[in-house]
């Protein structure tokens, strides 16, 4: 599946680069939903999870690593900063192991969006392929079987395709992502019964 991916990523980058670009600097020191962490401290975030996945640079991407990381680049200027992020995408659309953190660069597109006050925030280009993406990650991490019934028509299974459903959310798709990745998910407009959103939580 590293098309979808990698096609993900680039969609992404395509949607997301023009908005960072027409957007004034003292925009970037907005607080996001990531604790601590402006807009500029996510795109920097970003770039850098990207070139270790690409490069095979890795650590651990805990919050400690990752804030360390976010924090050798606080020094540099904006533009250098989104410029790693471009090149980041490009290293990252070509590598074999994009899997690992496409949907979340994609959801972390979002985290800026809110920020900026950009519409469609976690409902942006790309989203067909972040749902299957979604799916596929739901049934690897084993969260409940889960029924989903979106506001565009479109219905869909969270973990086991085979099971038998455990809960049925409505909502649309961006209230699914708020739950799924814990994004302010009280925003979320959603009908939930038989389970409680921590237990559709797939992002930590």
């Amino acid at each position: 599946m590293t098309d979808v991916y990698s096609r993900l990523l680039l969609t992404e980058r395509d949607a997301l680069l023009p908005i960072l670009r027409r957007t004034p600097e003292e925009a970037f020191d907005r607080p996001t939903v990531c604790d601590l962490w402006s807009v500029r401290d996510v795109i920097a975030h970003c770039a850098t999870a990207l070139t270790r996945v690409a490069t095979g640079d890795l650590h651990d991407f805990s919050p400690e690593a990752n804030e360390a990381d976010v924090d050798a680049r606080r020094p540099l200027p904006l533009a250098d900063v989104i410029a790693e992020l471009e090149k980041a995408y490009e290293l990252g659309a070509a590598s074999p192991e994009i899997h690992r953190v496409a949907l979340g660069e994609w959801v972390h597109g979002g985290d800026i969006r809110e920020a900026l006050g950009e519409p469609d925030a976690y409902s942006s280009a790309g989203v067909d392929d972040a749902l299957a993406i979604l799916v596929q990650r739901s049934v690897t991490r084993e969260v409940p079987p889960t029924d989903v019934h979106l506001t565009d028509g479109r219905s869909l299974r969270l973990g086991d395709p085979d099971a038998s459903a455990e809960g049925v959310l409505k909502t649309d798709v961006a209230g699914l992502f708020r739950i799924v990745a814990n994004r302010r998910p009280e925003l979320a407009e959603a009908d939930l019964t038989g389970l409680v959103p921590s237990e559709l939580r797939m992002f930590f």
